[in-house]
């Protein structure tokens, strides 16, 4: 029932499994405990408006407002949804469900940051941490090191 609200699964993810990993390294260190720091949740620290520009994927326990018949607001008319009001932090706080918020996010909105003419995990780590208005900017430090570490880790392997 909640599924025929969320956005179908990705079937080309964009993002490999060790750019995920690494993106989730940078962001926190991959602790899987259900966590929300000033508003970004869970091992990819997701904001509740990359949560939303990536299409609201929920998990199944979670139904949308308008199908409990609830009355919302005008903004359903726009198609915006509203969902139980832990469906942000209940996906975002399941590594699954994050990983899969991210692989949406970055099959809308990936691009080439860095101008390397190719989008690869490079860009996502951008993408992720600055967001697509702002990706051709410098990754801060306390990103960028922990990420690009973990890329050069992974290319040994």
């Amino acid at each position: 029932l909640s599924h025929s609200f969320s956005p179908p699964a990705v079937e080309n993810k964009p993002v490999t499994e060790d750019c995920l990993e690494c993106i989730c390294e940078a962001k926190s260190g991959c602790n899987d405990t259900a966590i929300c720091v000033n508003g970004a949740c869970g091992i990819f620290r997701i904001t509740w408006g990359y949560w939303v520009e990536a299409g609201q994927l929920t998990l199944p326990n979670d139904t949308s407002l308008s199908e409990q018949g609830k009355q919302v607001s005008a903004l359903t008319k726009l198609n915006f949804k509203y969902f139980t009001p832990t469906a942000f932090t209940n996906c975002v706080n399941e590594p699954r469900c994050a990983a899969d918020t991210v692989q949406h996010y970055m099959s809308k909105y990936g691009q080439d940051c860095n101008n390397d003419e190719r989008i690869d995990c490079l860009d996502y780590g951008n993408l992720h941490k600055l967001g697509y208005l702002n990706c051709r900017a410098d990754l801060p430090y306390s990103f960028g090191k922990p990420f690009h570490s973990c890329l050069r880790n992974k290319q040994r392997l």
